[in-house]
């Protein structure tokens, strides 16, 4: 199975979103919470994904995660949520 470390930032008004269940559910990804630090006002999580389907690969397409852009209308939530895979530069 494929394995995929990605760095979520969320802004306040996605705080109390299941956002990572989401995504976990729509792709058939196994997640693991790596790092975390959550406010009211703000928040961030690096996530370990594991999968290896076609829902997995159409997953990091659709979410933008290969380009290091965020995604969030495809897993179920509004916008303001920006993923990065760390070690690359953002919008590449």
């Amino acid at each position: 199975m494929a394995k995929r470390r990605v760095m979520f930032t969320f802004p306040t008004e996605l705080i109390q979103e299941p956002i990572i269940y989401n995504l976990g559910r729509r792709f058939d990804v196994v997640t693991n919470i790596r790092r975390v630090d959550v406010a009211e006002d703000k928040g961030w999580v690096v996530l370990e994904l594991e999968g290896g389907g076609r829902r997995y690969r159409t997953g990091n397409r659709l979410g933008g995660v290969q380009r290091g852009q965020g995604g969030p209308g495809h897993w179920g939530c509004s916008g303001g949520l920006k993923v990065h895979i760390p070690g690359t530069r953002p919008g590449r």
